[in-house]
């Protein structure tokens, strides 16, 4: 009797899956018909870039020139440390050399203004910006030339309060950062696709590009009212969409180079993501049981392995699931690295459903080397009282020079 409950539990869950798998093809297949459109004619408002900097990432550097090639008539690029002792500051200072007709500034933000000390580095940084629109991305991100028309044209309709972008993870070589990669294209960007069909709309924002009116930005509270969240890119979408802004996911591909992760960090990431997410959205957190088709469909071999009925489903799911991957993952995003490791698929997919099951086991995350406790999607510490959100000062963050370089870690 066992046995039965169990064959037809993973018969049902697969199925769900398999429905899941195709209502994302669809998904996918309606964006990239009628994507945004990037109005070749629209008013182009001048932006403040906000790059907020911990340590030095991989292919940094590139990241750094890819914002100063745009085709875009009026922007600035201000980038935030913590600390003059950053391995990021002379890398800066080599940029602002190497474009000496940019207008580019750094800030040191020396001031904690609450538990997300990159939301606090923004908030600091936000007071230098000159112009009504500002985007924020992370120091890894590397991008297009035609970047900033793509994203900031959408601002043309005055309903529109926040622009986000997808992205793809160029991996190095080693199967975490792998696997890190994969995930991105063929999991997390369709699940993002699917939330923008089922829910008649994207509600939520994407740290690979956050591109805001300071109007919206000032409506939902500014940088401080998500200063103590973890998944800060979430809230201020899903904020300002709250507000009454349109929020629009535009056809405009980054790429953020990946950390060549071990195992073990893999598994960190993946979980402070899955606990930050089911602190964020749990009834949809929840429903991702219905999305992991392929694993159960695996599952099910193993528990019926002569049925002919497990092996069938087997087959259907892993078509659907290596569809939807080469749909978007090259479809959308002409991530190749991604279609090199589609047969990776199966083993990130089995981990991808541990990873789901584990987090409902805790509430702690691992960030920048230190544990924090995740209570509604904000953080607490574990061992130390949080500091005291406060308004800031003029004193505590300045334009600083030239400056030897420590070590740190990225954001």
């Amino acid at each position: 009797m066992l046995h039965l409950i169990v064959e037809s539990a993973l018969l049902l869950l697969a199925l769900c899956g398999l429905g899941y798998y195709l209502i994302s093809l669809w998904s996918a297949y309606r964006f990239l018909r009628s994507s945004v459109p990037e109005r070749e004619q629209a008013t182009l408002p001048p932006v403040s870039i906000l790059k907020p900097l911990k340590g030095a990432d991989r292919e940094i550097y590139s990241s750094f020139r890819s914002h100063c090639l745009q085709n875009y008539p009026q922007y600035e690029i201000i980038f935030g440390v913590n600390s003059e002792e950053d391995d990021a500051v002379p890398l800066v200072r080599r940029l602002m050399a190497e474009f000496p007709d940019r207008d580019i500034r750094l800030v040191l933000c020396s001031q904690p203004l609450g538990m997300n000390r990159k939301v606090s580095n923004l908030s600091h940084m936000l007071r230098h910006a000159k112009y009504s629109h500002v985007i924020v991305n992370d120091s890894d991100i590397k991008v297009s030339p035609e970047y900033l028309r793509r994203v900031m044209a959408q601002f043309d309709n005055p309903e529109v309060g926040l622009v986000t972008c997808p992205y793809r993870g160029v991996p190095a070589r080693s199967l975490g950062s792998w696997l890190e990669s994969l995930g991105i294209a063929t999991d997390f960007i369709p699940g993002v696709l699917t939330a923008q069909y089922v829910e008649s709309g994207i509600h939520f924002g994407l740290g690979s590009t956050l591109a805001m009116s300071r109007q919206a930005l000032q409506a939902i509270g500014g940088f401080e009212a998500v200063i103590d969240y973890l998944a800060d890119d979430f809230e201020l979408g899903s904020r300002i969409s709250a507000a009454g802004y349109t929020v629009v996911l535009v056809r405009e591909v980054v790429e953020t180079f990946l950390p060549r992760y071990t195992l073990a960090k893999f598994f960190e990431h993946q979980m402070r993501w899955a606990r930050s997410t089911r602190d964020s959205r749990p009834s949809g957190y929840l429903g991702l049981a219905l999305t992991f088709g392929l694993a159960w469909a695996m599952l099910a071999t193993m528990v019926a392995p002569h049925s002919w009925w497990s092996w069938s489903l087997l087959g259907l799911t892993l078509i659907a699931r290596l569809s939807l991957a080469a749909t978007v993952g090259w479809g959308l995003l002409r991530d190749r690295a991604a279609l090199r490791h589609l047969w990776l698929i199966p083993i990130r997919d089995l981990i991808a459903l541990c990873v789901w099951i584990w987090s409902y086991a805790g509430d702690t995350v691992t960030w920048r080397g230190e544990k924090f406790l995740l209570r509604k999607g904000r953080m607490l510490p574990l061992k130390t009282e949080p500091p005291t959100v406060a308004g800031g000062d003029s004193q505590n963050y300045r334009n600083v020079g030239p400056i030897e370089p420590g070590s740190s870690e990225s954001f």
